[in-house]
């Protein structure tokens, strides 16, 4: 250990950064993704070349190796680039379907996978490999019967993530998998791998950690058998089975037996054909190639470099500035192999064990002992990295023993254990059994302490400092972090920690309730849960001076409070909410400040400004005028979700979205102004196709002050029609009209409601409030009851509905009459003490039956008709920008990096994230209370949201 003694002997500090760790026992100080991202760069070339060896050109042969190019975004473009050619042009049938099958679930496939879903993509579960397979053979021989030109090229790749639970299984066929009984004893499963998921992979990007305890992933046998039943079952004449090999981990003899030599950048490929055993520098002949180059971070210097650098420089100073052991951040003591010339506690063990296996160590004590008695002990656990190894090595020495270390086995991550196996020796049988059994004793201490460090206490500890200061980097002068601070942990939250901790950044999520901060940072590194009151302004002032940016996703009325704290600061704010008159007098305070106050970052509105300004200032730039404007914006449950007579959930309070249902409109359509009282809106719904979407039965509804949109978007004086709208599902309005008209949109109080202090009367049921308020409406219309409207009421005939005058049609009624049995709005049950008015009894109805189940998905749908008129000669066009984004709440996930979560959450939580990273990055220098109206803001955010998987179609049609 020559690099060891010099430190020694030197008195060098020597740190393993790969021990630095968190809470959690995430790594602090890495290379994150990196290794993952530039070995997939590498793996796509690989797979063009290979491909063009066996006769197929792909639009992988335009992709190069990661360090070919200047930076990481400049290969992602290649990568995009490759993948719109398969979007348009296809792949070869003969070589579909592709499937790229990733092992493991750390920062390497995490990396890997970024760049995978760049290409157009659909991921797959294990069990549906076959099923794929089945698939696509079917289509291919169907196809090739009506001959070759006939037969399908395939528009997308497929990707597979697999774990441990999809390699290997039980030897007890009668049990199932458990995960820590796997890790624990390995021994008690059998590969699968090999049978299970190999046969339909094209490509295997290898990411796991493994260590020799466990089973192969492939080996050489295995590759060969697959190899030949593969070509034995080739009855198309098709190349579409195994082709390469990424082994990004780079274990040589790991768990890739054939691995056994690594690659270099300058040539990254070698081709190893298991049939006859033989390695070949060169990707033409039969095998596999592979990719197994050991140094891949440094493919992408500049990125790999500074990522590495932030994550270790927040605990530089005090590495450089503390004198000793214990002025050291807990991590960095735990890291700290030699200091002052000495080894660490925990690191003791190092010389130990070098004396232990010289001859030195192994002879007679000054001639009077022989260790004639031996024993061989097995030792796992956490043995190096919580002293256990120290304490076992205690228990003999001052037994008088001696121990040989015959093997040794490190764990690689916090949760793996490591292996050990000690030759013991001692002078008699009574001393080694006595050792023995004093190492058994240590051995059970350590399971002790093991399951009470796995109980939380709920406490703030001297981690959860350090990972704060890790987090924001701030300094005591106050200076400007690289930190985020999310205020607000409701359900738009976690999309944005998601986003910024994937990109690097730290994120401090705060929120009322501690738990709810917890839930949307558990399980993402690099971010803290705290707790805050907003109204607390010191507590909130704290919080903001750690980072530079803020994003506040509380309700609207708290953005001022937290705008007036950000420009005291001299902190960065994004919200998702619309600009308030408040609000908007902040901005020349924020520009004195030097401060940006950037609003409107999410679905509607946000992405809504961007797409519209994309196009319009295009339009500009070339000459054009805005003819016409349109644009329509709706957050629905998905129509498999739309259950209900209303078409409609509620993912928050339904109060809100029914009070907006009774805003008043305004717009300009073909030079005309119009106004829509709010007690009217319902009735001026309109039915709607739109001709890109044609399976969606729509309606559209005003969406307030759309004229205040052409000032906005400077379309005001050519523009002769600007209008923005909400959609529904159609016959929501017609059924929300009459439910208006039948009094239960009133919010004022009512006399059946109040209760009466201090006598225990029952609550009122939400049948004896209809009857009330078709008893008024009889009064008001001077209606005769004479029983006719009791016999209805418990009926709910639609009949009764037009007989009052609440409804226009017999369809009209016999829709309201569907709803209001399935909202319960004729039960016998009473109504809760908090509502006093007709309007709270109907949004506790609607709460309890029109909320999104845990496994409900919605759908957000954006869609823009722009009309532009050019100079004399030139058609006009109608430039159409469509988003449809669905939920995948309770979907299975085949990406493990990919959260479930609600297409709304997703589309407001993500926009506003990336303003943060924006602002984070100076690449925004505009200053005051923004929008997202200018190309420096909307351009890289809606560049952002494609990488992001949210994708806007557009077309042009001439008009």
């Amino acid at each position: 250990m020559p690099l060891l003694d010099e430190a020694l002997s030197k008195k060098v500090s020597l740190y393993d950064y790969e021990r630095i760790v968190g809470d959690r026992g995430e790594r602090l100080v890495a290379f994150g993704e990196y290794a993952g991202t530039a070995g997939m760069i590498d793996l796509l070339r690989g797979l063009g070349e290979r491909y063009l060896n066996l006769g197929y050109s792909t639009p992988f042969l335009s992709i190069g190796s990661s360090f070919m190019y200047t930076s990481l975004s400049a290969a992602k473009a290649a990568v995009l680039a490759a993948g719109d050619e398969i979007r348009t042009d296809g792949l070869p049938f003969q070589i579909s379907p592709i499937v790229f099958i990733f092992t493991g679930s750390g920062n390497v496939a995490r990396g890997a996978l970024e760049v995978f879903r760049l290409l157009p993509h659909t991921f797959i579960s294990p069990s549906q490999l076959s099923q794929l397979e089945d698939t696509i053979s079917k289509e291919q021989l169907d196809s090739s019967a009506l001959g070759s030109k006939c037969r399908k090229r395939s528009f997308r790749v497929y990707g597979c993530v697999v774990t441990a639970e999809h390699m290997v299984e039980p030897n007890d066929s009668t049990k199932a998998f458990d995960k820590e009984n796997y890790y624990a004893h390995p021994e008690r499963y059998h590969p699968v791998f090999h049978i299970k998921i190999a046969p339909y992979a094209s490509v295997i990007v290898n990411c796991m950690y493994w260590e020799r305890r466990y089973p192969c992933l492939l080996t050489n046998e295995q590759l060969r058998e697959l190899i030949i039943a593969q070509t034995k079952a080739n009855t198309r004449g098709t190349n579409n089975g195994l082709v390469g090999i990424a082994d990004i981990t780079c274990d040589i003899g790991g768990s890739i037996e054939f691995v056994n030599q690594t690659t270099t950048s300058e040539k990254p490929f070698y081709r190893y054909d298991p049939l006859l055993n033989v390695y070949s520098d060169n990707l033409n002949g039969s095998g596999v190639f592979v990719l197994a180059t050991d140094n891949l971070p440094t493919e992408l210097a500049k990125e790999a470099t500074k990522h590495f650098g932030d994550a270790l420089l927040p605990f530089l100073p005090n590495m450089v500035h503390s004198a000793s052991l214990s002025e050291l951040l807990h991590p960095i003591q735990l890291a700290c192999i030699a200091h002052k010339g000495k080894l660490t506690s925990l690191y003791e063990y190092i010389e130990r064990m070098r004396l232990s296996n010289s001859r030195e160590s192994l002879s007679e004590t000054n001639g009077k002992r022989e260790f004639t008695y031996k024993t061989m002990v097995s030792l796992d656990g956490h043995l190096f990295d919580q002293s256990l190894i120290n304490e076992a090595l205690d228990v003999i020495e001052k037994a008088g023993g001696r121990f040989r270390i015959a093997s040794c086995e490190l764990g690689q991550t916090v949760d793996a254990t490591s292996h050990a196996e000690l030759e013991v020796m001692a002078w008699s049988e009574e001393a080694l059994c006595n050792i023995v059994d004093q190492l058994a004793s240590v051995a059970h201490r350590s399971e002790q302490r093991m399951t009470k460090n796995n109980v939380s206490n709920g406490s703030i500890s001297e981690s959860f400092q350090l990972e704060t200061d890790a987090i924001t980097k701030g300094t005591s002068d106050g200076q400007a972090s690289n930190g985020v601070l999310i205020i607000g942990a409701g359900r738009m939250c976690e999309p944005a920690v998601n986003y910024l901790s994937y990109h690097g950044i730290g994120v401090i999520v705060a929120s009322f309730y501690m738990e709810d901060a917890k839930k949307a940072t558990r399980g993402i590194p690099n971010t803290v849960a705290v707790q805050l009151d907003v109204t607390n302004a010191a507590q909130l002032s704290s919080l903001v001076s750690k980072v530079s940016v803020v994003i506040s996703l509380l309700p609207p009325d708290f953005h001022v409070l937290v705008a007036k704290c950000c420009i005291e600061s001299g902190r960065h704010l994004v919200t998702a909410s619309y600009v308030s008159a408040e609000m908007s007098g902040l901005h020349d305070l924020a520009t004195e400040a030097n401060v940006s106050l950037l609003c409107e970052m999410g679905l509607d509105p946000g992405i809504d400004h961007m797409m519209a300004m994309k196009t319009i200032d295009a339009a500009h730039a070339n000459g054009g005028q805005i003819v016409s404007f349109v644009s329509y914006c709706g957050g629905l449950p998905s129509p498999a979700c739309a259950d209900n007579p209303l078409g409609y959930k509620f993912s928050w309070n339904p109060a809100g979205a029914l009070k907006a249902g009774r805003n008043a409109a305004s717009w300009k359509e073909a030079g005309k102004l119009m106004h829509i009282p709010g007690d009217e809106l319902f009735s001026s719904a309109i039915p709607l196709r739109l001709s890109k979407c044609p399976a969606f039965a729509f309606e559209r509804l005003p969406n307030r002050d759309s004229l205040q949109y052409g000032d906005l978007y400077g379309i005001s004086a050519e523009a002769s029609t600007v209008f923005r709208g909400t959609l529904r599902y159609e016959g929501f309005s017609d059924i929300m009209n009459s439910l208006a008209n039948l009094g239960y949109f009133n919010r004022e109080p009512c006399a059946l409601l109040q209760s009466s202090e201090g006598v225990d009367l029952r609550r009122p049921s939400y049948k004896a409030l209809l009857r009330e308020l078709i008893s008024q409406l009889q009064k008001e219309k001077g209606l005769d009851d004479s029983g006719f409207f009791s016999t209805q009421i418990s009926k709910l005939d639609p009949d009764l509905f037009l007989s009052i005058g609440c409804c226009k049609s017999q369809t009209s009624a016999q829709r309201v009459s569907s709803c209001m049995r399935h909202l319960g709005l004729d039960a016998n049950e009473d109504i809760p003490a908090v509502c006093k008015s007709p309007f709270e009894a109907l949004c506790a109805r609607m709460e309890d039956k029109l909320t999104f189940g845990p496994e409900e998905q919605d759908m957000v749908l954006l869609h823009h008709e722009i009309e532009i008129k050019y100079g004399h000669g030139h058609c006009s066009e109608k430039h159409v920008a469509t988003l449809l984004e669905f939920g995948d709440m309770g979907t299975v996930t085949k990406d493990p990096f990919q959260k479930n979560h609600s297409a709304m959450a997703r589309t407001v939580g993500l926009p506003a994230a990336v303003g943060a990273e924006l602002l984070l990055a100076g690449r925004i220098n505009l200053r005051g209370v923004l929008r997202p109206l200018h190309p420096q803001i909307y351009a890289p955010v809606l560049e952002a949201l494609q990488s992001s998987g949210i994708n806007i179609k557009e077309h042009i049609d001439r008009v």
